[in-house]
């Protein structure tokens, strides 16, 4: 070959690799990432549209676990729900033989959709009475949860103990369907 042909070639490799080079910064790099972008989007879609599905399937369920829900939240009148409450723990004191000391309601207004009751209730019993009671306040249908309790003995055998539960019960102002 001579040697204007071999610079005319590469003059011409080196354009083609030049063009080469700006084509896959230019045109390719941003399509593949573009590509992927997309793909993670789809996915993303995808496994909305499934759990989608899932709550779709299980909104009965949903719709009649908050209508129990609704019904077991304390009333938002705070002398009616208080009643409620100390009715409520009055029951469970007299099914399981706890002593109840002294109930201290408090309510806090968080926002306008609810307000908590706050209540500090002291009582005493055996081990076996105070288990049940707890039990049963957990368990009750009152929408009370239990937040801190103390439990300390109140003579030197340990046969009777002293319960500290402090508890909080929700009432909604304006309750809502979900």
């Amino acid at each position: 070959m001579k040697i204007e042909n071999r610079q005319q070639l590469l003059v011409v490799v080196t354009v083609a690799v030049l063009a080469l080079l700006v084509l896959d910064s230019v045109v390719f790099e941003p399509l593949v990432g573009w590509y992927g972008t997309r793909a993670k989007q789809i996915t993303e879609l995808r496994n909305q549209v499934k759990n989608g599905k899932g709550l779709l399937a299980r909104s009965q369920g949903i719709r009649g676990h908050w209508k129990e829900m609704l019904a077991n939240t304390l009333p938002n009148k705070s002398s009616v729900a208080d009643q409620k409450v100390i009715s409520a723990f009055d029951q469970w004191s007299r099914d399981t033989g706890v002593e109840i000391t002294d109930i201290m309601p408090q309510w806090k207004n968080d926002t306008d959709d609810y307000q908590t009751l706050n209540c500090r209730v002291e009582a005493s019993g055996n081990l076996a009475a105070l288990s049940q009671f707890l039990y049963d306040v957990e368990k009750g249908q009152l929408a009370i949860k239990l937040d801190s309790l103390e439990l300390s003995s109140k003579d030197n055998g340990g046969q009777t103990l002293n319960l500290g539960l402090q508890v909080s019960g929700l009432a909604l102002i304006n309750p809502t369907q979900p």
